[in-house]
């Protein structure tokens, strides 16, 4: 069952133009990733709304044992093949909207990309529950929601802990009519060994930004997203602005510190025009700023589940299977042997970050559309041309 989904404030105001190691890696911290520009020149660090990228939004409603969750999901295109994007820990479904994009120029497809539970503007009745098995049957319930019994064929494309989860759906059989997998730059060993660092990676991360256009800015200088373009409109998926009361570090903490000054500045005849200018400055600074949309930290109990086992898992699944690395060493011994085996096929696209379908979304459309083209799941369109002579 679908809804056309409320659109929220801050959705609003954009449309009107006024959001481990693996997932994420901490490899997106990487010195060097910050980009240059000329003298004189500002980049717009302004976010941009979803609808620039894709065509619709909607949100799926799922009965479940604690009420009805509902996932909210990006759409584009009417033909072709349906290609399910689900996007890494703590990212959302509009990581995904510059490829979408691209993918749309180079192939003949349908995109769906998701909300996971907890993550974006997708409302659960459990959302403490990040189990793979859980947010596998998601998925499936999601896709059943939308096809019922008349399923299209599927791609599945996942990225860091949605390539994972794409896995688990994959190697259940949660899609009937899948016809591929294709995971983004997670590999088991490297996911594995990385997990150590990661609450330290994620302690190292701004807990509150002032404003939208603060968090875009620091994603792309930290070098967590790379592409400008992407990240505003992606980020408007990884905040939202913090609640009234929060911790001391929080805005409660800002207004009372300014407040503090009023009563400082206070004084004989000027006090009561400084008291009521100050009020006013109050006033504007109350404006919330922006927290991150899911504690990862707190989703430490399900990582090794999402990983263990998973490159066993991957070659298990008989269906045609897709690697997309951000660098060669992410390989670890399975899937070595598996690749000289031919048992999927793999490609590593350079001077990318951990969020390689953000960092070069037609680099990584390319490299799908070939492969969905090359198996012939799909039509060129565009006057595409395959990477591979034997398209």
């Amino acid at each position: 069952m679908l809804i056309r989904s409320n659109m929220s404030t801050l959705e609003k105001q954009l449309h009107l133009g006024h959001l481990p190691p693996r997932p994420p890696m901490p490899g997106g911290l990487q010195s060097g990733s910050k980009m240059r520009m000329g003298p004189g020149r500002k980049r717009d660090f302004s976010p941009v709304p979803w609808s620039q990228y894709f065509e619709s939004m909607e949100d799926v409603i799922v009965e479940s044992e604690t009420g009805k969750d509902i996932f909210r999901i990006y759409k584009s295109g009417s033909e072709g093949p349906v290609l399910l994007l689900l996007h890494g820990g703590g990212h959302s479904a509009l990581s995904w909207a510059v490829f979408t994009t691209a993918i749309m120029s180079r192939i003949q497809c349908r995109v769906v990309a998701i909300d996971q539970r907890s993550h974006g503007e997708t409302k659960v009745g459990n959302p403490e529950d990040l189990s793979a098995e859980t947010m596998a049957r998601d998925i499936g319930n999601v896709v059943e929601a939308l096809y019922g019994d008349l399923l299209p064929p599927i791609m599945l494309i996942g990225h860091s802990m949605g390539g994972a989860i794409a896995v688990h759906i994959a190697a259940a059989n949660l899609i009937p009519s899948l016809l591929g997998l294709c995971m983004i730059d997670v590999v088991e060993g490297t996911a594995m060994d990385a997990l150590n660092s990661m609450q330290n990676f994620l302690r190292s991360r701004p807990k509150t930004f002032k404003s939208l256009e603060n968090a875009i800015e620091w994603s792309v200088k930290s070098g967590q997203i790379r592409n400008l373009d992407s990240a505003r409109v992606s980020m408007v998926g990884q905040v939202k602005q913090c609640e009234e009361a929060m911790t001391p570090e929080g805005p409660k903490a800002i207004v009372e510190g300014i407040i503090e000054e009023e009563e400082e500045d206070e004084d004989e005849n000027e006090g009561q025009s400084i008291t009521k200018r100050k009020k006013e400055d109050t006033e504007t600074k109350k404006e919330q700023p922006f927290t991150w949309r899911i504690e990862l930290s707190k989703t430490e109990k399900y990582w090794d589940g999402w990983f263990r086992g998973l490159s066993n898992l991957f070659l298990s699944c008989s269906i045609p299977k897709q690697l997309l690395l951000a660098g060669v060493d992410r390989l670890d011994k399975d899937l070595t042997i598996g690749q000289m085996q031919g048992k999927f096929q793999m490609q590593v696209l350079s001077e990318c970050g951990h969020a390689v379908h953000e960092d070069a979304p037609d680099k990584v459309a390319e490299a799908v559309a070939t492969f969905l083209v090359r198996h012939r799941f799909a039509e060129p369109v565009g006057g595409f041309q395959c990477m591979f002579p034997t398209c």
